[in-house]
């Protein structure tokens, strides 16, 4: 399996794809869970699909339709909107509108800390490295999290506004934070490595309406933005943030994305149904994945 593509649709389906020609080659019914984020751990054995309440893990290989676990310990009814694994596989960090940072002990599906935001969370990002978890919320705050000591160590808000920041990304260092908001506003924050702090140093306005994920590549050279106006965008960090493609062609929302471990492709999941693999350099479509039935609002990708 030098490849794993997964993403999930309204249909209640998740889908597993072959990269290279498109094909489905299995897929999971979830009739009575929505899903909301996708996960593949490092080592491509088991895929996580966080969702209303619980997260369900399944084991990639197995072709068994069944979770081999699940986590549940959100409140009942909440929305889980984002999970990272930690390097190991180990470990699990999710963020939920129950207003709760959970890590979770994947070995014993046990809950092992709990950090309170006290608003909605709608997007986290893990430092896999260290023990930093990274927020954006409701209230149009980002929150820098030390997991151990379960509090926020820095609080950014980009402005007086207070608007809904639905998006959060980082460099795997932290140096580098982005939000995206609903009127399709980004914001950059940076680290003075001196201060232990972080100052802002740009906001763009990357789509003329809501932003729906934000992402940068593993090489922080990359931020890719999806949205509502049925574009994903991909931005140069080292070029002053220029747009370097606007990725056009899906004919509905574009809710997700995912980059390849090289940054040269982006996957994107689109309300038109459509899983869709972007050649950055050319901004051609390369790959169509049609197989769903309603729109597919979560996708992940393994290619290292």
């Amino acid at each position: 399996m030098s490849v794993i593509l997964a993403s999930y649709g309204y249909d209640a389906t998740i889908r597993f794809w072959e990269a290279l020609d498109g094909v489905c080659s299995r897929s999971i019914q979830t009739p009575d869970y929505h899903i909301n984020r996708l996960e593949i751990t490092s080592d491509k054995k088991y895929l996580a699909a966080a969702g209303n309440t619980t997260i369900n893990i399944y084991d990639i290989r197995n072709k068994n339709s069944n979770p081999v676990s699940k986590l549940e310990g959100h409140v009942p009814g909440s929305n889980i909107n984002s999970i990272s694994f930690a390097t190991d596989n180990q470990w699990m960090v999710s963020a939920s509108d129950d207003g709760t940072i959970k890590v979770w002990d994947i070995r014993s599906n046990k809950i092992e800390s709990d950090c309170n935001n006290g608003s909605p969370i709608n997007d986290l990002s893990f430092n896999r490295s260290s023990s930093e978890a990274i927020t954006c919320d409701q209230e149009g705050r980002v929150k820098i999290w030390d997991i151990g000591m379960k509090r926020a160590v820095h609080v950014l808000e980009p402005g007086n506004e207070h608007v809904n920041l639905l998006s959060v990304t980082a460099a795997q260092d932290s140096s580098v934070i982005i939000a995206a908001n609903k009127k399709g506003q980004c914001f950059v924050w940076s680290m003075d490595r001196n201060k232990g702090s972080y100052y802002g140093t740009r906001s763009f306005t990357a789509h003329n309406t809501y932003i729906t994920r934000c992402l940068l590549s593993s090489d922080r050279k990359y931020l890719a933005t999806c949205s509502a106006d049925h574009s994903a965008k991909v931005w140069n960090l080292d070029n002053d943030f220029s747009l370097v493609q606007s990725l056009t062609g899906h004919a509905g929302w574009v809710w997700d994305c995912a980059f390849s471990a090289d940054s040269a492709y982006l996957v994107t999941g689109s309300s038109d149904n459509m899983v869709r693999l972007w050649e950055l350099g050319t901004s051609k479509i390369i790959r169509k994945y049609q197989g769903h039935q309603k729109a597919v609002c979560a996708v992940a990708l393994n290619d290292v």
